[in-house]
């Protein structure tokens, strides 16, 4: 379990982000990469070299986090399905799966503590979300 507040990226989004950008930036006949990927590229890299499955958000160095978010805001942002048992009382959405802290602060959080809640919530799969209305909530 971590200790330090420092929210941080898994591998899997890094290579989200450089398919993202694969597809949007494919390399020219002289096989050259547009920057964002080269920079997500280099972080990915260092990654799998060190055998770390996550980077954190401070040590990304700034031209591969700008090009993390832009992949990011091509994501979906909530994953509410109105089937908010925390106004109900629960700790924990039977809906989505956040918290009550989560759901309340969710506007606040930055793009990294997202996707890291996101990745827990999908991990765990108990919510509504990833059961029986997983089509409704659109994957």
């Amino acid at each position: 379990m971590r200790c330090s507040n420092t929210s941080h990226i898994h591998i899997t989004d890094i290579e989200a982000a450089i398919n993202h950008w694969r597809q949007r930036a494919p390399a020219d006949a002289g096989a050259a990469l547009v920057e964002e990927l080269v920079a997500l590229a280099e972080v990915y890299a260092h990654m799998v070299y060190q055998r770390r499955d996550e980077i954190a958000e401070d040590d990304m160095p700034p031209e591969a986090m700008f090009a993390w978010l832009v992949w990011y805001d091509t994501t979906m942002d909530t994953p509410c399905i109105a089937i908010c048992s925390t106004s109900q009382g629960d700790a924990t959405c039977k809906g989505c799966g956040r918290s009550f802290a989560e759901v309340q602060s969710w506007l606040e959080l930055s793009p990294v503590h997202k996707r890291s809640v996101w990745r827990r919530i999908s991990i765990e799969g108990t919510a509504l979300r990833f059961t029986r209305y997983k089509e409704r909530a659109g994957g």
